[in-house]
């Protein structure tokens, strides 16, 4: 048993690119569907200006090397390199984000780059989305473009952030709902993509890894009964390991095909699917985690919103399958989101023995409403508690024998939530701006930001 992390632990921060940067529209960037989406509260900050990372990413970066980290994850814009998606490729995109990586390095921060983050560009939507198979095709030729153009400096490659986020809350991702047919055969056109980059990675990038990132959070079932074990089961798949079954296996697994069936889902494959499949896989597993979910197998007639009363459990209700209970074991914070640690040593154990690849997570942390003190101090006690008990069963994780080579956390600096706009702050270093003033955005670091800080050095 060790009370440290390894030396060669790779402590990082994440950020993704539409909830940062801003300059929505400058250098030649085209629309995404982050751009354009319908929006319920005109309220809350979106992502025209975000908070302005595009011009700030030196300072920020500065900030992040002085906190410690060795590795940055951050999603690239497709529309800052194909405007439209595919066809010509907008070098002003690509040379920003060659200034980006080339920081990055002068500070001995090895990037992790996400080639999507929900953030599809609206000209490839207005042709259906990942509903249409060309989609594929052209995010094939954008990675292939990233591989070629980063790979002599860019190891480490991410592929989709939380495609089963996007698909199961679609409403709150997307701003739109998916009709069940569409949604799958979304999945697997996603899925395939994922294919695709981890096929030209190995090809294109010498030494080049990458891996999936979904958001994989254990399912509990709500009681002992066998109705509620059932329902686990089936959401167990549906949100979690149909995705990393597909990535890591090559496959649609039993219990996600009885689903589909059960629901007359009938998914379309390009014939060159079923190889690729099975030979293009990934080298680790990155993996977003929040907390857990806990479900009950719904009754016929009773409302599907009765034991909720925590905001992730009122997207899980499909009757005859599962619906969201609010686990009553777990505290919660003050965005009504349960909080697990110990959730999380098991999720990464049962993750690690599924699929016995290299772990890392890419996200984890704690939004709050922040508040900038009279002597530009932000006293963020909470986050360094959830913060604290996370890394605790990551160690604890390692000591049971799971392979965690990482831990990047949500998020490095203050960013717009999408559907709670910067009131719901994240990040290690504050952003001085709020929903309905832009302000000079000024960049102060949080006590979380010097805690973070001695948590990397002393390991």
């Amino acid at each position: 048993m060790t009370e440290r992390f390894p030396k060669d632990f790779l402590w990082g921060a994440s950020i993704s690119a539409h909830q940062t940067e801003g300059a929505y529209a400058t250098d030649g960037k085209g629309l995404s569907v982050q751009d354009t989406r319908p929006r319920d509260n005109h309220e809350i900050a979106d992502f025209t200006v975000a908070v302005d990372h595009y011009h700030h990413y030196k300072e920020d970066i500065a900030l992040l090397a002085e906190m410690g980290i060795k590795i940055f994850r951050f999603s690239i814009a497709w529309t800052r390199i194909f405007p439209n998606g595919r066809g010509t490729i907008n070098q002003q995109g690509l040379d920003h984000y060659s200034d980006v990586i080339d920081e990055l390095l002068k500070y001995d921060i090895q990037p992790y780059i996400t080639l999507s983050h929900f953030d599809l560009p609206q000209a490839l939507e207005d042709e259906g989305g990942w509903t249409n198979r060309e989609t594929v095709t052209a995010f094939k030729e954008y990675a292939e473009t990233l591989f070629t153009a980063y790979g002599d400096r860019v190891t480490h490659w991410l592929t989709i952030n939380e495609p089963n986020i996007m698909l199961l809350v679609d409403r709150k991702i997307l701003g739109k709902e998916i009709p069940l047919q569409e949604k799958y055969q979304q999945f697997h056109h996603l899925m395939m993509a994922e294919k695709y980059a981890f096929d030209r990675c190995h090809a294109l990038v010498p030494g080049g890894k990458i891996g999936p990132v979904p958001n994989i959070s254990l399912v509990y079932p709500a009681t002992s009964k066998p109705e509620d074990n059932q329902a686990a089961l089936y959401f167990n798949s549906v949100r979690n390991w149909a995705y990393l079954d597909f990535a890591c296996f090559g496959r649609y697994n039993a219990v996600f095909k009885d689903y589909l069936q059960q629901n007359q889902i009938a998914v379309t494959f390009a014939p060159e699917d079923e190889v690729l499949m099975k030979t293009a896989l990934p080298d680790f597993v990155a993996m977003n985690f929040y907390t857990t979910v806990t479900v009950e197998q719904p009754t016929t007639t009773g409302d599907m919103k009765n034991g909720i009363s925590d905001q992730q459990s009122e997207d899980i209700m499909e009757r005859g399958f599962y619906k969201g209970f609010t686990n009553t074991y777990l505290k919660k914070n003050a965005f009504n989101w349960t909080i697990d640690p110990l959730g999380l040593k098991t999720t990464l154990q049962t993750l690690y023995d599924r699929y016995h690849l290299p772990i890392i997570i890419t996200e984890n942390g704690l939004g709050a409403e922040d508040q900038l003190t009279a002597d530009e101090k932000i006293h963020d006690d909470y986050r360094i508690d959830y913060l604290a008990q996370h890394t605790a069963q990551c160690l604890a994780a390692i000591n049971a024998g799971v392979e965690l080579i990482g831990y990047s956390p949500w998020s490095a600096i203050d960013l717009i939530s999408v559907h709670e706009g910067i009131k719901k702050r994240y990040g290690f270093i504050y952003v001085d701006r709020t929903d309905d003033d832009e302000k000079a955005q000024k960049r102060y670091r949080k006590d979380s930001f010097y805690w973070y800080q001695t948590l990397i050095k002393e390991g």
